[in-house]
């Protein structure tokens, strides 16, 4: 694909099997970016993306790893690297939910969604920055990672983040009664829930060239929906 606002730009998108990642890997594949779509035990949701991608005329290879393994995680970008020549731009997206009150909930399922969500989210983006300062830019996207504070603009490379509310998703079907979930639809403005292409617009935008003064910001797709 030679056209698209993201011709030329080369992505690695943690945890594109399925949600949010599978939904911006297709869509970064659309705008003609070439993509390595990671996963751990979602393998048919990324090669799923490969498989879009090939039919749109784009470039993009699945790759297995746990984001809160290091070597995992230096392995992905080296492969991403290998196989693509740079890395213009991270999606942190990689992450798991534990349903359940604090005292129900056995600690190793914490310090797994910790590991996952705030661990994989730290060695994702410090394999990213060597070759991302190297040539002079890039762009890092966190989905709601407080990360999204601290910028690397000296280095020309962008760190925002989004954070989804009211989408309706495998993993929020997963974790919402039917008695909340008739609540929070009442609760949102707009009275729907978004889907996952409304999340993967935002990581577009983020990721465009002309995004390049935006840094340090938090995208809200959320239906008007404030929480408090």
């Amino acid at each position: 694909m030679a056209g698209g606002r993201l011709a030329g730009k080369v992505a690695l998108i943690t945890g594109a099997g399925r949600g949010f990642g599978h939904a911006i890997a297709r869509a970064f594949a659309r705008e003609g970016a070439r993509v390595a779509a990671n996963y751990l035990g979602s393998r048919a949701g990324a090669e799923a993306v490969v498989a879009e991608a090939a039919r749109l005329g784009a470039e993009a290879v699945a790759l297995r790893g746990d984001v809160a393994r290091e070597d995992d995680v230096r392995a992905l970008v080296a492969a991403t690297l290998e196989r693509f020549g740079r890395l213009d731009v991270l999606v942190n997206n990689a992450g798991i939910m534990v349903r359940g009150p604090l005292l129900a909930v056995p600690a190793e399922e914490c310090r797994r969604m910790f590991d996952v969500n705030v661990t994989g989210t730290m060695l994702c983006s410090r394999h990213a920055l060597g070759p991302m300062i190297a040539q002079k830019g890039g762009r890092i996207i966190n989905l709601s990672s407080q990360l999204a504070q601290r910028a690397v603009g000296v280095h020309g490379i962008t760190v925002n983040a989004i954070a989804p509310g009211g989408i309706d998703t495998d993993m929020s079907r997963d974790v919402m009664t039917p008695e909340y979930r008739t609540r929070r639809l009442a609760e949102l403005p707009l009275h729907r829930f978004g889907s996952a292409d409304d999340v993967a617009y935002c990581a577009i935008v983020l990721a465009s060239d002309e995004a390049g003064y935006l840094t340090g910001q938090i995208l809200h797709p959320s239906g008007g929906w404030v929480s408090g």
